[in-house]
């Protein structure tokens, strides 16, 4: 798999990805907000079909922005959040799309974002269940949120993503170290739904965590 991973980065480098745009960047900044809003926000009850009609529309922007990395990224982020609002064993083919799309991403930029698709694609495979049922794979997680952590190391998803997976593996005082370093994250202009979201997950997590490490 790393191998895998270095192959994807390299050869990505090599491509020009089609940059964005003040339209596609207010574009991308639109879907960005109304996810933020949806699973931050939304009771939980309103967000599957909430994520529905955002996903309808972060996947029109992949199709007539085909070669833009950042709308591939966060067409698989909404499809697979869409997944999680629906749950049971229906959600799986949207989380076959997510992938898909995030793999799309890496294949034109893996940089994009801050390595945004490693982060997300990292954090199905942690989640998703294993053969013969999803993908899921906790050795691929653990390569790909490396990878996502080497491109932002300090950035507050990659790191909240990272110290869940090590809770997930048991690596307690690992995984609050991680933690701990994802509060310290700098806020992301434009995005402070998603990081007050994003930071109060993190915080439920640390109970957890310190639970076991008492």
């Amino acid at each position: 798999m790393k191998t895998l991973v270095a192959c994807l980065l390299l050869g990505a480098l090599s491509q020009s990805a089609w940059a964005l745009d003040a339209a596609d960047q207010q574009r991308l900044n639109g879907i960005q907000q109304s996810w933020a809003h949806i699973q931050y926000e939304l009771p939980e009850g309103q967000r599957e079909a909430a994520f529905e009609k955002l996903a309808t529309e972060a996947t029109n922007f992949t199709h007539q922005r085909q070669s833009v990395a950042e709308a591939w990224i966060w067409s698989g982020i909404v499809t697979s959040s869409w997944a999680g609002a629906q749950g049971g064993l229906g959600a799986l083919s949207k989380v076959k799309d997510a992938k898909a799309d995030l793999e799309k991403a890496l294949a034109l930029d893996p940089k994009a974002l801050q390595g945004s698709a490693y982060t997300s694609l990292g954090a199905l495979y942690d989640r998703v269940p294993g053969w013969p049922i999803g993908f899921g794979d906790s050795d691929k997680a653990d390569q790909l949120l490396e990878v996502a952590l080497r491109l932002n190391p300090n950035g507050i998803d990659p790191l909240y993503f990272w110290g869940d997976h090590l809770y997930r593996q048991k690596r307690y005082a690992e995984a609050r170290t991680a933690l701990q370093k994802a509060l310290q994250a700098a806020p992301r202009p434009g995005r402070e739904t998603a990081d007050a979201g994003r930071r109060k997950e993190i915080e439920t997590l640390l109970v957890d965590v310190n639970k076991k490490l008492d």
